[in-house]
């Protein structure tokens, strides 16, 4: 049963050394469940530029529904300086007043997100005391579908009371590992591992579900009903990360929303991640066909020792 995910947030172009792609996390994101066969909405906002133009075609073309892009007649549309490192890793400067700030909620948004069987949302949207007030609306009026928290920590974009109200609201944790360290220290935890740190953050906020992802040494998960799952990933001649952790939600979610173990989410999440990272920018078709494929090949796995003890794979 295909199922309806709204992605609330930024949609903006990353400007690559190569050149302009467009992305964001909950667009990425969004792009990916569609491709998996859910029902997958963006709520954004576009200047009325040609950055805007070319994005509004460029979510058409990828077949994202736009019923909840939004215009802005004074802000340009988002856009992100974009380096890598010797290993592929992405730094990111995100340049600040743009449209996405300014996303405005509306009598069709609420009801639409009261209905949502998912809701994913992170902490650059909230940049701003607009942006934090208009994402509290929608959260505030969904109904008993999935929150899902991508927490996408970004400099100078969030602060500890963001982060502190997001959890509150939160069902699903997602962050990968150098967040953790981030996120452990600004809250005080001081926790010894992986293991035990998404035990605490699942009791200390009431968390159904708590994912870390490692790049290509894969993903841990663990669960408030008691399950664990270490799936190692895959080695992959990486051509940039950018999209890699939101193909990873992707595939984690639309497994999560069909009751399928903790285990099985993770190594369709690390499958999708791969496959992003193998290609250039976050919407570089990847078909269902091509993750069958991909998930019955013969891949060189990365390991994280630590965490053998919980592997699934």
């Amino acid at each position: 049963m295909r199922r309806t995910v709204l992605s609330y947030g930024e949609t903006l172009w990353d400007l690559l050394p190569t050149g302009a792609v467009l992305g964001g996390a909950p667009f990425n994101f969004v792009y990916r469940a569609n491709s998996l066969g859910d029902r997958g909405l963006i709520v954004t906002r576009l200047g009325r530029d040609a950055l805007g133009r070319q994005a509004w075609e460029r979510i058409v073309a990828l077949g994202v529904e736009t019923r909840f892009v939004q215009w802005d007649d004074h802000e340009p549309t988002g856009t992100v300086n974009v380096a890598f490192d010797a290993r592929g890793n992405p730094d990111f400067h995100i340049v600040p007043h743009v449209a996405y700030d300014n996303i405005e909620t509306t009598a069709d948004l609420l009801k639409f997100a009261a209905r949502a069987d998912c809701i994913c949302f992170g902490t650059l949207i909230q940049r701003t005391p607009r942006g934090r007030q208009a994402l509290a609306a929608v959260l505030d009026a969904s109904g008993d579908g999935l929150k899902l928290l991508d927490i996408n920590l970004r400099k100078e974009c969030f602060n500890e009371d963001t982060v502190r109200s997001s959890l509150q609201r939160a069902h699903v944790l997602k962050l990968n590992d150098d967040e953790v360290m981030a996120l452990d220290a600004m809250l005080g935890l001081a926790t010894q591992s992986i293991p035990e740190f998404a035990e605490t953050m699942m009791a200390g906020w009431s968390l159904t579900h708590c994912v870390i992802t490692f790049g290509e040494a894969g993903a841990f998960a663990a669960s408030a009903d008691g399950e664990r799952a270490y799936v190692p990933g895959y080695r992959v001649e990486v051509v940039d990360c950018c999209g890699a952790g939101d193909a990873f939600t992707a595939g984690f979610i639309h497994r999560l929303l069909r009751e399928r173990s903790i285990g099985e989410c993770c190594d369709l999440g690390n499958a999708l991640g791969a496959m992003a990272a193998a290609q250039e920018g976050g919407t570089v078709p990847i078909s269902p066909d091509d993750v069958s494929r991909f998930l019955a090949g013969e891949h060189e796995r990365i390991v994280k020792p630590e965490l053998a003890q919980f592997s699934q794979d």
